[in-house]
């Protein structure tokens, strides 16, 4: 089953609108933080490249999510012909020297579009929360990973990717997405 491209829009933009409004909270307003959970703020910067691994960088989102990241306000109003604010100068110049390498990133999948019985687009998370608790995500913490040959719906299981990996601002029908894309070329070890 092919997801038509107006199912996936929505909720692509969804994921980003709720990152953008979760950006806006100010600090402490979620008075239902777990302290058992991992804190919803970035890991100490990253200062080092990551170690590679039969020629792909090794990221985990301790790295992904190292820096804090707010969105640009979506202006419906902004003249469509116009590229919109980016944010992109909030992405550390070492995460952005990533931008098409060969990467492996371990997370969770979250199927998006399918074809055939096969996942061929999906966000691979940080975590959980996001399905099943409602938690919002930073958007640095997904990945969008395109996967052409496709491959079985893993859900509630960390597995992890390999691909050409960008970095930058993604946008749909003038929605941020994302700033992390895998090109994916084969699924690694199901960790369970």
């Amino acid at each position: 089953m092919k997801t038509p491209l107006r199912l996936l829009s929505p909720l692509l933009a969804a994921a980003a609108l709720a990152a953008a409004a979760w950006a806006a909270e100010p600090a402490g307003a979620d008075a239902f933080a777990n302290p058992n959970l991992p804190a919803p703020y970035p890991a100490p910067p990253v200062t080092a490249q990551p170690p590679a691994e039969n020629g792909y960088l090794k990221l985990g989102f301790d790295q992904l999510a190292s820096y804090v990241f707010t969105p640009p306000a979506f202006d419906p109003a902004a003249d469509p012909n116009v590229k919109p604010p980016t944010g992109e100068e909030q992405i550390p110049p070492i995460v952005k020297s990533w931008s098409g390498k060969k990467a492996v990133v371990t997370g969770y999948m979250v199927p998006v579009k399918m074809e055939k019985g096969l996942v061929v687009e999906f966000l691979l998370m940080r975590n959980t929360l996001a399905c099943c608790f409602g938690t919002v995500p930073n958007m640095n913490e997904w990945v969008i990973v395109k996967m052409k040959q496709g491959v079985a719906p893993l859900m509630d299981v960390p597995v992890s990717f390999y691909g050409q990996l960008k970095v930058g601002a993604m946008f749909e029908n003038g929605y941020m997405t994302g700033l992390y894309e895998l090109e994916a070329d084969r699924m690694g070890e199901v960790q369970g």
